[in-house]
């Protein structure tokens, strides 16, 4: 399986529009990119018009691949797959989860999976989104804040990745001012030289035109 598997330091944090962001790069190159997002929640809080993840993903990625294929499973409160499960009676097989993962992989040249919140988040009680990364064996991508307190989240991050032997590509820091001030560009060069990880910057983007992104090129996946 290529690709990559974006994480983040936690919610909020831009997951979704990196791995959008590497998504578009490799389909405009020409790639067949397909998406997946393991669980999909607060799909009640959706603004009219507004896209979910996994519909961004999809649209970025010029992806023909249905919400079944892109995202097993999509809940409706803004809560932990884990819990957002329980409240509306379903129970996540992790199973089926890689095996979406891999048939989706299957009809493409590379797969660019998304997690949920950080990766010590569970999907299921005992299963968080750190195991699905590890079955998947894919380069994990973290997005993070530039802002205050990120060296720490994004620090706790790579360790909790690299423990378990997972390879990190690089961390993409979203958004990134047009004047990074001095805390901002003090936090990149902490990151990199304490986390040992190339630490990349995505500006913040006008999501309804693909067209304007720039390239996100990480390495080239797996």
């Amino acid at each position: 399986m290529r690709g990559l598997f974006v994480t983040g330091t936690g919610t909020e944090v831009g997951k979704t529009v990196v791995a959008a962001a590497i998504a578009h790069t490799l389909a405009a190159s020409g790639e067949r990119v397909a998406v997946f997002k393991p669980a999909v929640s607060g799909l009640d809080e959706l603004a009219n018009g507004e896209e979910a993840d996994h519909e961004l993903l999809r649209r970025a990625a010029a992806s023909d691949q249905g919400d079944e294929d892109v995202a097993p499973y999509r809940f409706g409160p803004a809560v932990s797959p884990h819990l957002a499960a329980e409240m509306e009676g379903v129970v996540i097989d992790a199973g089926r989860l890689v095996a979406g993962a891999r048939a989706a992989a299957e009809g493409a040249d590379v797969l660019i999976s998304e997690g949920v919140g950080g990766l010590l988040v569970p999907l299921v009680r005992d299963y968080l989104v750190r195991d699905f990364a590890r079955e998947l064996g894919l380069p994990v991508v973290v997005a993070a804040s530039p802002g205050l307190g990120t060296i720490n989240h994004t620090l706790l991050t790579l360790e909790a990745a690299r423990a378990v032997g997972l390879d990190v590509e690089a961390v993409v820091f979203t958004p990134w001012p047009d004047l990074p001030s001095r805390m901002q560009r003090s936090n990149r060069e902490a990151v990199e030289r304490l986390g040992g990880v190339e630490v990349e910057t995505l500006r913040l983007l006008d999501l309804s035109d693909p067209g304007s992104w720039p390239n996100l090129r990480l390495g080239g996946p797996g």
